[in-house]
């Protein structure tokens, strides 16, 4: 029973924000707090609330991805300006698959494959306008941050600062686990430092 009314409270906050209401996924303030990305002023806001499940359900319309394939094709498409975190990501995944626009292709143990239904096509039709002015804002983001770093780059930092953190989390290291990790660290420095 619990779980038929909150999936009836996501659909009724799913139609509001539909029509323009409701605040849908994120903060009062939108992705970034009120400056655009983290607060800085730097950059203009490219999503507005709601704004992202369009632009998943279009990545999941050009061939069914991962969560993960989401956040890494957004990335890329951002130039590494923003990448989508897990936690708005997958919730909207699942969003759109209890709203009918999305299923589930097939799973490997906790890896779902998302794609896009019939009903997803046609809520994307009929949104055509909207999700080109979307993609039109990516568009000039990725124009205006093409110098910056590569996203390969910044994923892969990334990915080093989560397995870091995960395996600190887990618990005291010994002093050879310590001297490991420490040592793989700075082999990665040095690699960094010899590519020419």
């Amino acid at each position: 029973m619990f779980f038929k009314h909150l999936k009836e409270c996501r659909e009724r906050r799913f139609a509001r924000d539909e029509l323009g209401g409701g605040r849908g996924f994120g903060h009062r303030h939108g992705f970034g707090g009120r400056h655009g990305f983290g607060g800085r002023g730097k950059f203009a806001r490219i999503f507005d609330h709601g704004d992202l499940r369009y632009v998943i359900l279009q990545m999941i319309a050009e061939k069914p991805r991962h969560g993960y394939e989401v956040i890494k094709a957004i990335e890329e498409k951002l130039a590494g300006a923003y990448t989508p975190s897990p936690g708005v990501v997958y919730p909207t995944l699942t969003l759109l698959e209890e709203t009918g626009y999305a299923t589930v292709a097939e799973a490997e143990g906790n890896k779902k494959l998302y794609a896009i239904t019939d009903a997803g096509k046609a809520f994307l039709a009929e949104n055509r306008s909207i999700i080109s002015a979307i993609f039109d804002r990516i568009s000039e983001t990725h124009a205006a941050h093409g110098g910056g770093p590569a996203p390969q780059i910044l994923r892969a930092m990334e990915n080093l600062k989560v397995a870091i953190r995960l395996r600190l989390s887990q618990g005291p290291l010994n002093d050879e686990q310590t001297r490991a990790i420490a040592a793989a660290i700075d082999a990665a420095a040095q690699a960094v430092e010899n590519v020419k």
